[in-house]
């Protein structure tokens, strides 16, 4: 099983969870080729060929803008290797008061039933979507939902440092 680490917009930075996994699980990390300057059509061709190019079953693990993406990738493709998904912190690219116009095209978030098993984490405090959207979200997406209290944006700002319970609930994706 292989892990595929699908940042958000500007990427995640060093002391971000996403990018202290690396060294503790066996993963590979999707490279945009801009950060702050996302487009939807570049990132889904970018997330499909990391996808194709896998040889082994994936479980995505994506933060924020990444989930979008998903749930785009999602709408559009289809692969049997995806086998989970860990949605943390979903960027809410529908609503201009939560999210930078920059990721408005990635709008509007579908709300299909994910074909794999996937758990969507939310924080009950996050600026970047309300829990109560998140939660319906979460029905759309037969996710299993699971909330980390007040953890902000569940990003480096939220100095989880590695963030071990997250690598808990990823584990049980594996079952």
């Amino acid at each position: 099983m292989k892990y595929l680490i699908i940042p958000g917009l500007n990427n995640s930075g060093p002391k971000h969870w996403q990018t202290l996994w690396e060294s503790k699980i066996d993963c590979i990390r999707l490279n945009q080729a801009n950060w702050s300057e996302p487009q939807l059509e570049d990132w889904l061709e970018v997330l499909n060929k990391a996808i194709d190019d896998c040889d082994e079953d994936i479980i995505l693990v994506a933060h924020s803008l990444g989930c979008a993406l998903v749930l785009n990738w999602v709408q559009r493709y289809q692969s049997s290797k995806i086998k989970g998904a860990l949605l943390v912190a979903p960027a809410d690219v529908d609503l201009a008061e939560n999210t930078p116009d920059v990721v408005r095209h990635f709008s509007p978030l579908p709300t299909l039933k994910l074909p794999f098993k996937n758990i969507l984490v939310a924080s009950q405090n996050d600026p970047y979507m309300s829990f109560k959207r998140a939660h319906s979200f979460a029905l759309a997406w037969g996710s299993e939902f699971v909330s980390v209290g007040n953890c902000g944006h569940i990003n480096a700002d939220s100095d989880l440092g590695q963030w071990d319970f997250g690598l808990e609930i990823l584990k049980s994706l594996n079952t």
